[in-house]
């Protein structure tokens, strides 16, 4: 390939250089005496090069240990200065950090783990019994297992375990050497996805992945060095981590105030004490929090915006949450393996809530059409009438790497000609607004007509009576399947027959769609992400059916 000019040193740099250590190791030296990372509950403050010094302190602790470019740094922790240590620290080895959700059972941490085979596992004391039980299961065994202690509740770690204090005890300070060459395709960071359809799969992120997923949330805040970010979900997943999370936090020489677990008080207080300016959780959490503001305000004028993903934000709670919390409220719409791809700005709010807005900045969603026997090309695309539905596919060099880890046949299914076929179905509008129905692998066929649980769900919601539901299918005769809706009342007294009553008179609702089944519960299965987990409903429902636990109306 000819260029006009010579590529040679550009090529060189940028390639070597482009990383997100880079632009962290750059706020170290501008901002060294710069808060980095705040948490609350110890009290403790690292600034910019005190978190290096952490940091390294692990990094030359694992190359002591024999870690080197491409191993793989397996973590399950809760939001803490633990995680920051192993997000950091493998990159500067060239290794790979491997966060993974901490509620995941013993077997499926150690499907996880024989999948990856880690050299490094890294584990919050507070799941213990789970990692134990997990590396007994596991063929794979890491050579160096580690426990993070942070609550402080064991003496010594378990028979051929070590607690993170001690790993690092007496390590050099120093930055280590590097004695590897980093490239800008390189894998920093291995996600794993939330799950909610099967088994969790490997999502790899290169610098390149990471510096502009930095870049994307710099853009559409907009972060400063001058913010305080604090993340009310897990760091494990891909909305936690990048958005608010570390990845762009200290990427922009911000400051990160950590949460290890959700409480609507405690976040608000928080705010208030600490004057946190943006905040980042799915709409239920939102939620929670608007009422505790109502019943026992905060001064949370230091907040500059709130950003919600992980469900579409329906009308009424947009509007709610921008007269309790904040006017500036922020709605993403993405994926583990891209990341967000769509938003919605305060602009845009309360008039298109409901929609998954449009495509973000660097990148371009479309609505292709769905057929039985292969994918859609990326310009078979369906109508911009708000009205016929298709598949969303997402095109984002910039946040994806188009694969999973050694999963060859996922990868095919999921990608194609450098777009990614997301499996949600959808419509948009002549100025590309993407409205999400639901899932392809949840769609109900009854009687030939395709329903989608999540229309029917944001249809019941708008019932006062009703805190949550969740609706999923069941084996029908003559229908094929037959629509299920699990209901969580908001009190005691609400009855099937007035849920029914609601449904058949809402607006919102083809008779097709009104569930014939019901059931009332006290909760439902969700991820820690707080994404409902259809697939486990499911099960439960067809068993549920058998044994006349739904009622039919």
């Amino acid at each position: 390939m000819e260029f006009t000019y010579d590529i040679t040193m550009f090529k060189e740099t940028f390639e070597s250089e482009f990383t997100w250590l880079n632009g962290f190791m750059r706020n170290v030296g501008r901002f060294s005496d710069r808060t980095a990372v705040f948490d609350p509950l110890s009290g403790q403050k690292w600034s910019y090069r005190e978190l290096n010094s952490e940091c390294n302190k692990f990094a030359n602790a694992m190359k002591q240990s024999g870690v080197k470019k491409s191993d793989i740094v397996f973590n399950q922790l809760y939001n803490s200065p633990y995680f920051v240590f192993s997000y950091i620290a493998p990159q500067k080895l060239g290794a790979i950090s491997n966060p993974a959700n901490f509620n995941l059972s013993p077997g499926e941490t150690a499907e996880i783990i024989n999948h990856n085979k880690p050299k490094v596992y890294v584990y919050d004391s507070q799941i213990t019994e789970t990692a134990v039980k997990a590396l007994k299961i596991a063929g794979h065994k890491p050579e160096i297992v580690i426990m993070a202690d942070y609550l402080k509740k064991y003496d010594s770690a378990p028979e051929g375990h070590i607690k993170y204090e001690d790993y690092v005890s007496g390590q050099s300070e120093e930055n280590p050497p590097v004695d590897f060459e980093p490239h800008i395709y390189d894998e920093v960071l291995r996600l794993q996805t939330s799950g909610t359809t099967g088994t969790p799969k490997g999502v790899p992120l290169n610098n390149i992945n990471e510096v502009l997923s930095a870049h994307d949330v710099m853009m559409h805040f907009p972060l400063s060095p001058y913010d305080k970010t604090m993340n009310m979900t897990p760091w494990f997943h891909r909305g936690g981590i990048h958005s608010g999370g570390l990845t762009p936090t200290l990427y922009a020489g911000a400051e990160l105030v950590i949460m290890r677990d959700f409480h609507p008080k405690t976040t608000l207080d928080y705010v208030q004490k600490y004057g946190v300016t943006f905040l980042i959780g799915v709409p239920s959490v939102l939620g929670l929090l608007a009422t505790r503001q109502e019943k026992h305000p905060k001064d949370i004028s230091s907040l500059k915006g709130i950003i919600t993903m992980g469900s579409p934000l329906e009308k009424q709670d947009c509007i709610r949450f921008q007269e309790v919390l904040t006017p500036n409220i922020f709605n993403g719409y993405g994926t583990t393996e891209s990341f967000w791809n769509t938003f919605l700005r305060p602009q845009d709010l309360p008039e298109m809530s409901g929609t998954a807005g449009r495509s973000c900045t660097d990148d371009e969603v479309r609505i292709v059409k769905v057929y039985d026997d292969r994918k859609a090309e990326p310009d078979d695309i369906v109508a911009m009438d708000n009205s016929e539905e298709g598949e969303v596919i997402i095109k984002c060099p910039n946040k994806t790497t188009y694969c999973y880890v050694g999963n060859e046949k996922t990868t095919k299914e999921k990608f194609y000609k450098g777009w990614m076929y997301t499996g949600d179905i959808g419509t948009w509008d002549k100025n590309q607004f993407v409205t999400i129905a639901g899932r392809k692998d949840d769609m109900i066929i009854s009687k030939g007509e395709n329903i989608y649980p999540a229309r029917i769900e944001e249809a019941i919601n708008m019932f006062d009576r009703v805190k949550e539901c969740i609706v999923t299918s069941v084996p029908d005769k003559t229908r094929g399947e037959a629509v299920a809706a699990y209901i969580i009342p908001n009190d005691d007294t609400l009855t099937v027959g007035e849920v029914l009553e609601y449904c058949k008179n809402c607006p919102n609702l083809s008779k097709y769609q009104v569930p014939r089944y019901f059931r009332l519960v006290d909760s439902m299965p969700m991820t820690a992400t707080g994404k409902k987990q259809h697939y486990k409903v499911k099960a439960q429902a067809k068993e549920d059916l058998a044994n006349g636990l739904l009622l039919r109306k």
